[in-house]
């Protein structure tokens, strides 16, 4: 079963095999990450850790049984009480419910243990795979807006105090998964 965890220093490799193996699938969608991203990928990657430790960014990956990364959900620019969700998954992990589900356990987590109370969320007109994981896990569309060039929706998610899929209290700080019997990243 797929585990979602907290970005830290251990996943590197695996988030770039992830990165590298869907490049040309992700470009399909969104513009390319550009040949620097992998040039610089250790900076990079310790600029993450940076900003998760200070509290500016939560950096989510979906990790499947061998350790691998099959997508990744992140909460950037968080500030007074909101943030702007971002995810991506992998080719060979799409069509099976993950993006719905991590979408889900993000946004429980996002009020529960981030204390924030609202998500933002872009896409592009041309991406109905987004549109409808924004839409199953409760974000609404607020406005029209050009994404890239391209014409998109922005979204909002109000996150009420009690949300679902509250992590438990023993959880690790960096396995968020929550306890049995509440929402998981499992595929559907």
């Amino acid at each position: 079963m797929p585990l979602l965890q907290r970005l830290r220093p251990g996943h590197a490799h695996a988030l770039l095999a992830f990165e590298r193996e869907n490049r040309d699938y992700f470009a399909a969608a969104v513009p390319d990450r550009g040949d620097d991203y992998f040039a610089h990928f250790a900076a990079r990657h310790a600029g993450l850790l940076a900003e998760q430790a200070a509290g500016t960014c939560f950096f989510h990956l979906v990790l499947g049984s061998g350790g691998e990364v099959l997508g990744r959900v992140n909460l950037v620019d968080v500030a007074d009480g909101s943030a702007e969700l971002g995810y991506r998954f992998a080719e060979r992990a799409t069509g099976r419910g993950l993006a719905t589900a991590a979408v889900r356990e993000v946004c429980a987590l996002a009020r529960t243990e981030y204390g924030l109370t609202s998500l933002r969320a872009v896409t592009t007109l041309d991406n109905p795979a987004s549109r409808a994981v924004l839409a199953r896990t409760g974000f609404t569309p607020t406005a029209e807006i050009e994404l890239d060039g391209r014409p998109g929706l922005a979204f909002v998610r109000r996150l009420p105090a009690e949300d679902e899929g509250r992590a438990d209290s023993t959880d690790r700080p960096d396995d968020v998964s929550p306890r049995p019997g509440s929402a998981s990243v499992r595929s559907s």
